[in-house]
């Protein structure tokens, strides 16, 4: 009996501390483990809110993208309804030429 009473206390003092030193480290690795996990847990929060607002950009870019159209198309309109008027006016001002001077001429016509 003493000599598996010496061997299995050599292998106690050899092994258990490893063993102690073991569970340490594993203790440890837990400790970590769980940091990590809320630190991801954390960085997923985040990148939600961030898609969130992204998503929420993107909305009010395309309202504002859909109210630049609309002034677009309203100003083309104006701008068409004017030319359309200075078309108008220009057409009046060369039947009133053409009036004038068809009257010019017929009092020279006249003079002569």
């Amino acid at each position: 009996m003493d000599v598996t009473n010496i061997v299995r206390t050599a292998l106690q003092e050899m092994i258990v501390p490893e063993l102690n030193s073991i569970k340490e480290e594993n203790a440890e690795i837990k400790t970590s483990l769980g940091l990590i996990n809320k630190r991801l847990d954390d960085v997923n929060s985040h990148l939600v809110d961030q898609s969130r607002r992204i998503d929420e950009t993107n909305k009010r870019i395309d309202e504002t993208n859909n109210r630049i159209d609309n002034v677009r198309a309203e100003l083309t309109a104006k701008i068409d309804a004017t030319n359309n008027r200075i078309d108008e006016t220009n057409n009046r001002i060369d039947e009133v030429r053409a009036e004038l001077t068809g009257r010019i001429d017929e009092t020279n016509n006249r003079i002569d």
